[in-house]
């Protein structure tokens, strides 16, 4: 098929009119082209509203005014569709992407999908957020007469799998389709970085607002942060401290975006990239920082990790998060009856622990402690 030209679009972008379609035909809408009615459908998903109410790094039981997996949604897309606009990608596909990345992680974030994971190996199976993902909108949403799902196209379900991975189709038949031996598209390749900046920064901020971090351990143990804040409390040293730490976060932020813009830039021109079988074809993903801008990236996470995701505070809560969780792992297997009749039918064909996995990924914080509270007849916090 020719590639149709666009001047707001690059040669490498890809277009709805290059789609491989989605897995049950529609007639085409007259005002929103395909990756549009994606987007849409998933923002209408209740997979995507639940994200309101599942963990980033701090519960509601901290304050309500840290990040939860939605406004992480909503920020990564802010940060895809900026870089999406500075390379000339296609935004619709890059928003459609960005929005339904985190639909498939369980309640309580990491900690949530580590232990699931970990109890599914009991039973010789895995989870895996992104392919719980694919799950969720090829099957567990039933908003439509036509067909299971959402219906998605084929890249934003592509995307979906190859999100921050690579898969085997040796080891994954079941996802043989989605062309395993080729790289995404370059809309694709974004939302990762996209993400690790949104969070990074975030969680950063966060972890200043708990008061878990003070500004003193950042400057001295994050040296791209330390180096940019110099030059604001230079010009602002009777502004407070928190609004310097602000002006500071905002330019690593515009650090990160601005490198990861022009250092793919520099590789799409070396490499001579001007088609999407091009991209496709290459031997790794192109989209990405400079080297020297993703050691600074590699620092800050060690940073987090260290000092925030380990901090005894957010590691008690964890604790208690993986038993009520495991509990209620445990009830369901030995006691499927009590499944919703959604997934009770589906034990029929399907493994009783990989149901109540589903079940439970799918819950939001809030709901997991309620029938945690219900089940074992005493209070969830």
């Amino acid at each position: 098929m020719s590639r149709p030209t666009s001047p707001d679009l690059a040669r490498y972008a890809m277009t709805d009119e290059l789609s491989l379609g989605r897995r049950y035909p529609e007639p085409k809408h007259p005002y929103r082209n395909d990756y549009e009615r994606d987007r849409d459908r998933i923002i209408h998903s209740r997979a995507f509203r639940r994200l309101e109410n599942k963990t980033q790094v701090f519960t509601r039981r901290y304050s309500d005014h840290f990040r939860t997996r939605l406004t992480h949604t909503l920020e990564v897309a802010q940060v895809s569709r900026t870089v999406a606009r500075g390379l000339r990608l296609n935004r619709d596909l890059v928003e459609a992407l960005a929005l339904v990345h985190d639909v498939g992680h369980p309640p309580f974030g990491h900690a949530g999908e580590e232990v699931l994971d970990r109890l599914m190996r009991r039973y010789n199976g895995r989870f895996e957020h992104n392919l719980h993902a694919l799950r969720i909108v090829e099957q567990f949403e039933q908003k439509y007469i036509g067909f299971p799902g959402l219906n998605l196209t084929f890249e934003v379900r592509e995307g979906i799998v190859k999100h921050s991975r690579s898969y085997d189709g040796r080891n994954y038949p079941e996802l043989s389709e989605y062309l395993l031996d080729q790289q995404p598209p370059l809309e694709a390749q974004l939302i990762d970085p996209a993400d690790e900046i949104a969070y990074s920064c975030a969680d950063l901020d966060d972890g200043y607002e708990s008061r878990l971090l003070s500004l003193g351990m950042i400057r001295e143990n994050v040296p791209l942060f330390d180096r940019l804040y110099r030059p604001v409390e230079k010009q602002h040293p009777q502004a407070a401290e928190k609004l310097r730490f602000n002006e500071a976060l905002r330019v690593l932020v515009d650090t990160f975006v601005t490198d990861l813009m022009e250092a793919t830039r520099e590789r799409l021109v070396r490499l001579r990239v001007r088609s999407v079988a091009k991209v496709r074809g290459l031997n790794s993903r192109q989209l990405g920082l400079s080297a020297r801008t993703s050691e600074e990236g590699r620092l800050l996470k060690r940073f987090l990790q260290t000092h925030l995701y380990s901090h005894p505070k957010v590691s008690s809560e964890r604790q208690r998060i993986i038993s009520h969780l495991e509990r209620l792992f445990t009830h369901y297997v030995g006691n499927p009856r009590a499944l919703p009749a959604f997934y009770f039918a589906q034990t029929q064909n399907v493994p009783v622990a990989a149901v109540v996995c589903s079940y439970i990924a799918g819950m939001t914080d809030n709901f997991l402690e309620q029938q945690y509270g219900k089940v074992f007849g005493e209070p969830a916090a």
